[in-house]
């Protein structure tokens, strides 16, 4: 099958609409990039046209079946990262690789501007990521800052996109945020899947108390939340009756630069500590706002 990492431009007709659209009309306003920095984190910014849901949620579907003939192109395949199967997280990361639509997402101008905008420069493609909570035994993901991952790459100059495959709820389990938090060091690794309190032990009485003001996130399909790195994030498990299935897009500023001896990503050759971040498996997005 092939690796559609060997194209850095859109290969199917996904993206029609966003290409073309008045790039000023996708930018963000002053308020919502003054929320970002403040807050650490802008919610309600639509990037995928109904249609355009639909055609992701198909692929999703291909692609949860672990004997899809692209299987060997993920990064990461977790069918279930929880513990308990009565408890279901899917994860899996490299869905680029494989799909026209996951692969032409990257190049969305409804999400490229806006991340441009708060990176203060050129983005570049980190990885990608696929998060599933089916309906009455989805999983939760533990709270933690996504930087706590990533320190193999340097400087810190990151960012999230998450975005909703299914209208997202307290119900069905929506992202959660503590406002302010990406002000905080980088927290210690606790964990990804199941147990929301096992941050609790790396914080200290204040970071502790500023959980009483989580903030819940709720989206409608289709709409996407931008979060700095350090952001501690979360989301609870989901009982409901509906799915709740979502991509995130994680990019970086062109010039960040590896940290490590191993490489970034299984199967990606490795970048020697020092030198800049690019090639066939991350490619520049965006060249300015």
């Amino acid at each position: 099958m092939q690796d559609l990492s060997m194209h850095h431009r859109p290969v199917g007709t996904l993206l029609g609409p966003q290409l073309h659209r008045d790039p000023d009309s996708l930018r963000l306003n002053p308020n919502q990039v003054n929320f970002f920095h403040e807050r650490g984190y802008v919610s309600g910014i639509r990037v995928l046209l109904d249609e355009q849901v639909e055609t992701l949620r198909e692929e999703l579907a291909e692609l949860a079946d672990a004997k899809h003939p692209g299987h060997e192109l993920f990064y990461e395949y977790h069918s279930n990262e929880s513990t308990s199967p009565d408890h279901i997280l899917f994860h899996a990361l490299g869905a680029w690789r494989i799909t026209p639509g996951f692969h032409d997402l990257l190049w969305n101008p409804a999400f490229t501007i806006p991340a441009s905008q708060l990176l203060g420069g050129p983005v570049r493609f980190w990885h990608d990521q696929l998060f599933c909570k089916p309906a009455h035994h989805g999983g939760a993901v533990a709270w933690h800052q996504d930087y706590s991952y990533w320190t193999r790459t340097q400087p810190l100059a990151h960012l999230t996109c998450w975005i909703g495959l299914d209208d997202s709820t307290r119900e069905n389990g929506c992202l959660q945020y503590i406002p302010g938090s990406h002000r905080w060091p980088d927290l210690p690794i606790t964990g990804l899947a199941g147990d929301m309190e096992a941050i609790y032990g790396v914080l200290n009485p204040e970071q502790r108390q500023q959980f009483d003001a989580a903030v819940p996130v709720e989206l409608k399909k289709g709409e996407a939340s931008f979060h700095h790195p350090r952001m501690v994030h979360g989301s609870f498990a989901n009982h409901s009756a509906r799915a709740r299935r979502a991509t995130v897009v994680n990019v970086m500023r062109d010039g960040v630069r590896s940290a490590t001896n191993e490489s970034l990503l299984h199967g990606v050759p490795v970048i020697l500590p020092g030198e800049k971040i690019e090639g066939q498996f991350f490619p520049l997005l965006q060249r300015s706002e």
